[in-house]
């Protein structure tokens, strides 16, 4: 169906971009596998959410979705990207994607921003693109982290040096598809050209494949690379190293890897977008009295002064405490929201202290704000 990345997300096809955002953070955290632990349906509705927002989230490519829905994407059916896709269910991606910001590091990370790198067109035989997640901590999320990535990938066959033959081999044409690398399906009316299924495209045939790799010039090993995650990035965030996904059969273009982050949820701090919010405790007598209060920050503490007469659930702003933007670092903002705290144990000497207290305030079993009373006097004649 047309809409059911839509449903997925819960918008409406109107919806705007920033409530496609807005759509696809509440579903990540609802599904978000730090949330449920161990439910695969929760993970597989996690991947779907991801995959919707990832189409309707770029502008070319949701109108291509409105048009055809997934089959649009589906490189069987003609549409999405030139290679195949591989690791994790990740089906490839546009050079358009919204990549974040990346860096290159050691190990061959050569990552490239949205538009750089990685480009050339994809053959049959291109190597695969590849996908790894990567959980971070909240902080790391905040200052940025180097992390190296272990992972498995095709890499180009040490002893035919990726050409798939034996040394002395001999490369004779196709004899399938002579040497066109490719061939003409009919079906009724139609005619389509194909790869060619005996020599994969290439045209020419080896008297000996080399044994190691099959004839195919690559075979599978285990790989590293070092990834420069920037400040700012945020789950569903996705990071681009060109030409570190799996190798090319027979020599042909390697495939990129795919770096989808993760963060962790915070034991104290919540996030919405840049903006990093908590609940703080404050005793009744600051509250009434006013006074300050010492505040977490995600690195270190801050004072707040706590005006006279604050109410529980009064949030106040702490400009330039929050996450930095992805792109010009610029700071969100904290927001700390006030919480009163009422003892649950009192001594003898607070006990007559706060009785005296309410001897001379009147305190009764109704509520005692004058705004309340007005708002609801029907109920409290």
């Amino acid at each position: 169906m047309a809409d059911e990345y839509y449903t997925l997300l819960g918008v409406a096809k109107s919806a705007s971009a920033d409530d496609l955002k807005k759509a696809y953070r509440k579903k990540a955290m609802e599904f978000h596998p730090d949330r449920n632990p161990g439910n695969k349906e929760a993970e597989e509705k996690f991947k779907k959410v991801s995959r919707a927002y990832e189409v309707l989230g770029d502008d070319a490519k949701r109108k291509l979705y409105d048009q055809h829905g997934e089959a649009a994407f589906d490189p069987s059916m003609g549409g999405g990207p030139g290679r195949g896709a591989a690791g994790g269910g990740f089906r490839g991606a546009d050079p358009r994607d919204i990549f974040e910001q990346m860096f290159g590091g050691g190990g061959g990370g050569n990552f490239s921003d949205m538009f750089g790198g990685g480009g050339g067109a994809a053959s049959d035989n291109a190597g695969e693109d590849l996908r790894v997640d990567l959980k971070i901590t909240l902080e790391e999320a905040a200052e940025g982290v180097e992390r190296k990535i272990p992972y498995r990938k095709h890499i180009a066959c040490t002893k035919c040096s990726g050409s798939g033959a034996e040394p002395g081999a001999k490369k004779t044409r196709c004899p399938t598809c002579h040497g066109h690398g490719q061939v003409v399906r009919s079906q009724g009316f139609f005619s389509m050209k194909q790869t060619c299924p005996a020599c994969g495209g290439e045209g020419e045939r080896i008297d000996k494949p080399c044994r190691p790799c099959a004839g195919e010039g690559r075979v599978v090993a285990e790989s590293n690379v070092t990834v420069r995650i920037p400040p700012g990035v945020d789950t569903g965030t996705k990071l681009r190293s060109s030409n570190n996904g799996s190798a090319g059969r027979r020599g042909a273009q390697a495939g990129d890897l795919y770096v989808y982050i993760s963060v962790q949820e915070h034991e104290l701090f919540e996030r919405d977008d840049d903006d990093l919010a908590c609940s703080v405790p404050v005793k009744f007598s600051v509250a009434a009295l006013g006074g300050k209060i010492t505040v977490p920050k995600l690195k270190g503490k801050t004072v707040l002064s706590i005006p006279a007469g604050t109410q529980g659930g009064t949030v106040f702003r702490l400009r330039g405490e929050g996450m930095p933007q992805l792109r010009g670092g610029v700071l969100g903002d904290l927001l700390v929201r006030v919480d009163i705290d009422v003892p649950k144990k009192m001594n003898d000497a607070e006990k007559k202290a706060l009785k005296a207290y309410a001897d001379a305030c009147g305190d009764e079993a109704a509520p005692v704000s004058e705004s309340w009373r007005t708002k609801f006097k029907k109920f409290f004649p």
